[in-house]
């Protein structure tokens, strides 16, 4: 099994078009792909609307849902979309990730290659490759992304009008350590990210 997650530091920066893009350039291989949102305070894991049970209710920890219309807009529609053989939307109260792993891993355990849209889940599993997306001209930086970080083997920098970070408490020399590949809409993705995913993942090219 080849395990890709994508992660990044922030909303709506890419994420999901740089995971569609490799998962598109590499649909003979069928993959599984799983979005993992955790949600705050009040806020339901079973359907996303407003709700008590995120706090109180120990029998709502968390929900995963297979995405069976790739018609939608959702993220996960956009992954069948995309040529994904499989897409689920995984919800958890933030911070407690750890109740729906055991479903996780049977979820993917028979599956050969799986693409995760997630930070948080690098505490509890280490990918074959992780992908960092950032966007220089988005100053949030969400906690979870700066924890693994360093983690990254890759950058991948989306679309921005600044040329260089504007981020403050990020070391500069984890952004320079690691290969960075600049993407741009409406691909999000470049020959150069497509060769180095395959050569980490060893992706088998399809048969002409």
């Amino acid at each position: 099994m080849s395990v890709l997650v994508v992660g990044g530091h922030s909303r709506d920066i890419g994420k999901t078009s740089v995971a569609c893009a490799i998962i598109e350039a590499n649909r003979h291989l069928g993959w599984t792909a799983l979005k993992i949102t955790q949600f705050g305070h009040h806020v339901c894991t079973t359907n996303g609307g407003e709700c008590d049970c995120a706090v109180e209710d120990p029998e709502h920890p968390f929900a995963i849902t297979r995405q069976t219309d790739s018609a939608g807009g959702s993220d996960t529609a956009r992954m069948l979309a995309a040529g994904a053989a499989d897409a689920y939307w995984v919800r958890a109260r933030i911070g407690n990730l750890e109740p729906a792993l055991p479903a996780l891993r049977a979820l993917i355990a028979q599956r050969e290659y799986v693409l995760i849209e997630s930070n948080s889940i690098l505490q509890f599993l280490k990918p074959d490759l992780y992908l960092s997306v950032l966007r220089y001209d988005v100053e949030d930086f969400k906690v979870s992304s700066r924890a693994y970080l360093d983690h990254a083997d890759a950058f991948v920098v989306t679309a921005s009008t600044e040329s260089r970070s504007r981020w403050k408490g990020i070391d500069p020399e984890i952004l320079r350590s690691r290969p960075l590949f600049a993407v741009r809409p409406p691909s999000y993705v470049s020959s150069e990210l497509l060769a180095f995913v395959a050569d980490q993942l060893e992706l088998p090219q399809p048969v002409s």
